[in-house]
């Protein structure tokens, strides 16, 4: 049976984001937030497998994808990405929902959750978030260290040169991509046809790779506000992520409701990585939230 799916633009502040709902069962739904900043939603077609419970909603960020693209810089500040969220669920009429954020989706979220302080919020996802840029970076090099000294001492002389661009520096970058953000083979993944990111946000809110901030995320965190999140939470993460399982639990322990998954044998990309456990990890979740008086 065809699971009906509904796509839209939706305006925001800033311009008009790219909107699609897939199903519309009766369970609450789900609003998931991708990373980046500028990456895209195409990547949540494995989400769709949720749609046989509950409307499953995810969007472009203004700047990405089949969202506009606006050329005003001044957009790309956490504050207006929260009200982002705020302007689409509001469009949605989403009273009640689950609350996804993966990666820098994950900030973003728990900005949301501190910053717009919002109620009909019925549990929030973090899956590999980014919650504080300095431990981010300090994860980072830690696992930096477990690295070959060839692929260390590539991306240390580049960086100590800022020759971020020579060929070698990519190599030794997408070494440590192969082995904390997507342990997939290339070219294993269907494209998203027509669906861009913008490298231009990446660069001027987090920097030029995943392990070097230097944008207006660098000092960021909501770490301090954890515990003022009263929903049940998971936080899920790749084996080998760089969003490290064992600075999650971190997390999770500060938190009065939470619970941790890690996925054995992926990275930060485990929803596409070992799809079979990331949802039937998130059922689980969903169904025992939703079970509650």
């Amino acid at each position: 049976m065809m699971v009906p799916t509904r796509e839209g633009l939706v305006k925001v502040p800033g311009g008009r984001v790219f909107v699609r709902q897939i199903g519309n069962g009766r369970g609450i739904p789900l609003l998931a937030l991708h990373g980046g900043p500028g990456g895209t939603s195409c990547r949540f077609e494995t989400l769709a497998s949720l749609a046989s419970d509950r409307p499953v909603i995810f969007y472009d960020q203004l700047g990405s994808g089949r969202s506009d693209h606006p050329s005003d810089t001044s957009l790309w500040r956490v504050p207006r990405f929260v009200e982002e969220v705020t302007a689409v669920r509001q469009a949605l009429a989403l009273d009640s929902l689950h609350l996804l954020g993966h990666s820098w989706g994950g900030a973003l979220a728990a900005e949301y959750m501190a910053a717009a302080k919002p109620t009909g919020v019925k549990s929030v996802l973090f899956s590999s978030p980014l919650i504080d840029t300095p431990r981010w970076i300090a994860d980072a090099n830690l696992l930096r260290t477990q690295l070959p000294d060839s692929i260390r001492r590539v991306l240390d002389e580049n960086e100590a040169r800022g020759t971020l661009d020579a060929p070698a520096y990519k190599v030794a970058t997408d070494t440590f991509y192969g082995r904390h953000v997507r342990r997939l083979p290339v070219g294993s993944e269907p494209r998203c046809e027509g669906v861009a990111g913008n490298d231009t946000i990446y660069r001027q809110m987090w920097g030029p790779t995943e392990f070097l901030s230097n944008g207006s995320l660098r000092t960021w965190t909501r770490a301090a506000d954890l515990p003022a999140i009263t929903a049940p939470t998971l936080f899920i993460a790749g084996e080998f992520d760089e969003a490290r399982p064992e600075t999650l639990e971190q997390f999770r322990a500060s938190m009065p409701d939470a619970r941790l998954v890690s996925i054995p044998g992926a990275a930060h990309a485990a929803m596409r990585e070992k799809p079979a456990e990331y949802l039937d990890a998130l059922r689980a979740f969903l169904r025992e939230v939703e079970s509650r008086k």
